[in-house]
């Protein structure tokens, strides 16, 4: 069984994000087995960058931190390297168009099959324009994750004709953050996604609460949460390990509710 078909064959998966190196990739390592020891199903690695389009503050002062700290491509890729020595949790990547280009797609992709990342997800990257990463991504069995929002039936209908692995479903327009409301279209997106192929659809963008969590998950396979994690990163910074796998065993036991 691939990695990624295991994050949602044990029924919903809670899927954690937080930015590499903030506020150092040692604790990032520790984050990533006390994630995992607290039951997430797939962990979402931010590769910082100087201008994340797609996110909000909570995030973009998060890749600051890191970047601050040193941290690089290589580095990131060091660690999970290290990780693996003890750890089989699935990884996905999540960046950039442009630090993707700027590594190197071809050693990107390498780098990441020799460290058993299973997927990426590359928010800027036009549905049409896809086509420049998955061939080299499909060469190295690296996951190209779609993302679909409130947009139009058809485009839903062609980027879900197209997705492998599962679907990154976004909740509301705008960028990353914690909010009070979520969306009522998700429902809709996802249903229409279901009508053109059997693949697994995870929400993120906005989930921050147990009760939001368990809401999202009643109507889709997963539940993505970022800022909520990064924001509590950023309150208790080097000593924010035993918070966060708290929070991530409160919001697992929310989404197995359903």
């Amino acid at each position: 069984m691939s990695n990624l078909k295991q994050v949602f064959a044990k029924g919903k998966a809670f899927i954690p994000f937080i930015t590499a190196g903030d506020p150092s990739l040692d604790i990032t390592e520790k984050l990533v087995h006390e994630m995992t020891d607290a039951g997430a199903d797939l962990i979402e690695l931010g590769i910082p960058f100087s201008d994340p389009i797609a996110e909000g503050p909570v995030i973009q002062e998060a890749d600051i931190r890191a970047l601050n700290a040193g941290t690089t491509t290589d580095h990131i890729f060091e660690m999970v390297r290290r990780i693996r020595t003890t750890n089989q949790v699935p990884i996905a990547f999540m960046t950039y168009i442009n630090p993707i280009f700027t590594y190197g797609v071809e050693r990107f992709m390498k780098n990441c099959q020799e460290a058993d990342v299973c997927a990426i997800i590359v928010p800027d990257l036009p549905f049409e324009e896809r086509e420049e990463l998955q061939s080299v991504c499909q060469a190295h069995d690296v996951t190209l994750i779609s993302m679909i929002a409130p947009t139009s039936n058809e485009r839903i209908r062609m980027i879900a004709n197209d997705a492998e692995g599962f679907i990154y479903c976004v909740s509301s327009m705008g960028v990353t953050g914690v909010r009070k409301e979520l969306g009522n279209d998700v429902q809709q997106m996802i249903q229409l996604v279901k009508e053109v192929k059997d693949i697994p659809c995870a929400i993120g963008f906005g989930i921050s609460t147990p009760k939001q969590a368990a809401r999202m998950a009643g109507i889709s396979d997963g539940v993505i949460v970022g800022s909520a994690i990064v924001k509590m990163i950023a309150e208790y910074g080097k000593d924010c390990v035993p918070h966060v796998g708290r929070y991530v065993r409160e919001m697992k036991k929310a989404i197995e509710s359903k």
